[in-house]
C-alpha cells in the first residue's frame, strides 16, 4: 500500500504553515465542554496542551488550559519560548509520532472565543475612512476634525458583546431620526453596516498611572485578529451628538477565532504613511527601532462576493501609537484587553472598509447575489479574510471573521 501522507505535509504556500501558528481555543464533538488551547497548522488544529505534555515541555501546564488567558499573561519570554517549541513540534520529523494523534481537522471542531475580553476600545485611525465619512456628513466643511492628526481618536466599547466568528448577529433596535423626520421613532436599524478592522490583544497588564511607551508595544501586545465592528448607522447618527458611539456599536463586535502572534508578522512590518503634521513626543515614532505599520491585505465579502480589499498598510495611526494614547492618561491595561484599529480603508473606491463608504451612505447601491444593497439585510452574510507577507515569500493567513444577520427579536 502507498504510504499515507501526514497532515503535517502541507502544500507549498499554505498560509497556515509553521511560519504562522496562530492560537485558538477549541472543543471536539465528543467532549463539547472540554475547551483546549489549539494551534492551527494547515487544515488541522493541534491540541497544544496535550502536545506539550507528550513531549515533556515545561510549558505543559500553561498550555493545558481552557483559555489563552494564562499564556497571554505569561509575558514575552514565554511567548517566544512556546512559539519556538511549537515550531519544532510541527516541523521536526522525529516528533510526528507524538504530534499526529493530537491533530484534529479544523472542520471537525468547534472554535470558541479564545480569551476573556477585559476591556474593548475602538479607534478611528484610517485617514481615508475619516475623510470619506467627513465628506459624507460634512460636505461643506472640513473632512477631518481639528484633532484628528494630533491624536488617535477612539471610544470605549462593550467587552461583553465581543463574539467569535460564526456567531449570528441580531439586527439591533433603537431610536433613530432622519434629518427630515419630525420626531424620533423606535425600531430595528435600517442602516446596518460593517467595519473591516484589525484587533490587537493585550497580554501583559500595566500599572495604573504608568503610561505605556511606544517602544514597549511588544512587551504588552500578544498578537492580532481580524475584527468586524458592526455598526447601526441610523441609531449611531441620532445618539452621536454630543457624545460618541453607544447603542449603534455595542450590540456586537465579531473577532476571528485565531490570534496571530506578533512574531509571525515580523516580515509584514512596514512604515506608516508619511505624516504632514508634527506629533507630540509620546506619539512620535520616527526614531523607533522597527516600523509601526503592518502590511495586511484584507478582503470583504458579502454573500460570497468580494466588495472591497482594504489595505491595512495605509493606516495613519499605528497600533503602538494607539496603545500609547490609550494609556497616556494613566489608564491601566489588563490581560485580555482588545483594541480595534478602526475601519480600514484605502485611497481607491474598491478599498473602502464599510458599506457607508462603498455606497456613499446609500447613494450608490452595490449589485450583490440576492439583489442590490445599500446596507445589510436580514440573511446577509459578511466574511472578512486577510493575509500578510511572511518570511521567504510565504503568506501568513489571519483566518476569517464571519457573521450572518438575523432579524430583530
Amino acid at each position: 500500500m502507498p504510504e499515507q501522507s501526514s497532515p503535517l505535509d502541507l502544500a507549498e504556500g499554505d498560509p497556515f504553515g509553521p511560519h504562522n501558528l496562530p492560537y485558538g481555543v477549541f472543543s471536539t464533538p465528543g467532549h463539547p465542554a472540554d475547551r483546549r488551547v489549539g494551534v492551527r497548522i494547515g487544515g488541522h488544529v493541534l491540541d497544544a496542551g496535550a502536545a506539550a505534555h507528550a513531549l515533556g515541555s515545561p510549558y505543559a501546564q500553561l498550555l493545558a488550559q481552557p483559555s489563552l488567558m494564562p499564556l497571554l499573561a505569561a509575558g514575552r519570554t514565554a511567548w517566544r519560548d512556546v512559539r519556538r517549541a511549537l515550531t519544532a513540534w510541527v516541523s521536526v520529523p522525529a516528533h510526528r509520532a507524538d504530534i499526529e494523534p493530537l491533530l484534529y481537522p479544523v472542520e471537525s471542531v468547534t472554535l470558541h472565543l479564545p480569551y476573556e475580553v477585559a476591556d474593548y476600545v475602538d479607534f478611528y485611525a484610517s485617514e481615508h475612512h475619516a475623510t470619506n465619512v467627513g465628506r459624507i456628513f460634512r460636505p461643506d466643511g472640513d473632512a477631518l476634525t481639528p484633532n484628528w492628526k494630533h491624536l488617535p481618536i477612539g471610544y470605549h466599547g462593550r467587552a461583553g458583546t465581543v463574539v467569535v466568528s460564526g456567531t449570528d448577529v441580531v439586527r439591533p433596535s433603537g431610536q433613530r431620526k432622519a434629518p427630515t423626520d419630525p420626531a424620533p421613532v423606535f425600531g430595528p436599524s435600517v442602516k446596518l453596516d460593517i467595519e473591516a478592522e484589525v484587533g490587537f490583544v493585550v497580554g501583559v497588564p500595566s500599572a495604573q498611572g504608568a503610561p505605556v511607551a511606544l517602544g514597549d508595544f511588544r512587551e504588552h501586545v500578544f498578537g492580532l485578529s481580524l475584527l468586524n465592528d458592526w455598526s447601526a448607522r441610523d441609531i449611531q447618527a441620532w445618539e452621536y451628538v454630543p457624545l460618541g458611539p453607544f447603542l449603534g456599536k455595542s450590540f456586537a463586535t465579531s473577532v476571528s477565532a485565531w490570534v496571530t502572534p506578533l512574531e509571525a508578522l515580523d516580515a509584514a512590518r512596514t512604515a506608516p504613511p508619511a505624516r504632514d503634521f508634527p506629533l507630540l513626543p509620546y506619539l512620535e515614532d520616527a526614531d523607533e527601532e522597527e516600523p509601526g505599520g503592518f502590511d495586511i491585505r484584507i478582503s470583504v465579502a458579502v454573500n460570497g462576493q468580494t466588495v472591497a480589499e482594504p489595505p491595512f498598510a495605509s493606516m495613519y495611526w499605528t497600533a503602538a501609537q494607539q496603545l500609547a494614547q490609550m494609556t497616556v492618561n494613566g489608564a491601566s491595561l489588563r490581560t485580555g484587553d482588545l483594541y480595534g484599529s478602526g475601519t480600514v480603508s484605502g485611497a481607491e473606491p474598491g478599498q473602502r472598509g464599510s458599506l457607508l463608504e462603498l455606497t456613499w451612505n446609500g447613494r450608490d447601491p452595490l449589485e450583490l447575489p440576492g439583489g442590490r444593497r445599500t446596507f445589510l439585510e436580514d440573511g446577509d452574510t459578511v466574511t472578512l479574510t486577510a493575509w500578510a507577507p511572511g518570511p521567504h515569500g510565504t503568506r501568513v493567513g489571519l483566518g476569517e471573521v464571519t457573521g450572518r444577520i438575523v432579524a430583530a427579536g
